[in-house]
């Protein structure tokens, strides 16, 4: 392991995600259609970019090397999922509604203590992270002040009681 010499500065975040796709309609029907992103650029069938708010993007889509292919494997290496944060609660909860509505399959549903997220598949396997982080003065601690993050239920009943 190298020797720690350097510190990536604070405000340093993760920009977008690229995806490699096996079908770019079935795609952008999920991240567009479903989850409500909007297609900021496009390269006919072979890539798009997608954001949130004008951004120029948050994700990237394309079939360069995976038009036509399975599913990803769910027990091979590769991306475990991306998280998308949603800036209030209410925000994720209407996410939430819009899944329940289409009857789009979860994979779980967790209160981490700091946030609470809904998790699924998209069309090409590639696990989803749905979110809303906690204020962080209301984050858990553990008694030496460290933080605790936990896998706990999510009770919808609480995502909605707003």
């Amino acid at each position: 392991m190298m020797e720690k010499e350097y510190e990536i500065p604070a405000g340093t975040r993760i920009g977008h995600v690229h995806l490699k796709v096996a079908d770019m309609n079935r795609s952008l029907d999920f991240y567009c259609g479903l989850l409500g992103f909007g297609i900021t650029l496009r390269y006919g069938d072979q890539a798009a970019f997608l954001a949130a708010g004008g951004y120029h993007h948050h994700i990237g889509l394309n079939t360069w090397y995976s038009k036509d292919s399975p599913r990803a494997d769910q027990h091979s290496v590769g991306l475990f999922h991306t998280a998308i944060a949603y800036p209030q609660k209410k925000d994720l909860a209407a996410v939430y509604k819009r899944l329940k509505e289409a009857q789009y399959p979860l994979t779980g549903l967790s209160d981490h203590g700091v946030s609470l997220a809904l998790y699924l598949d998209d069309p090409d396997g590639n696990g989803v992270e749905l979110y809303w982080d906690r204020p962080m003065e209301q984050w858990p601690k553990k008694p030496d002040g460290s933080l605790e993050m936990y896998s706990r239920p999510l009770h919808t009943g609480d995502l909605l009681e707003d």
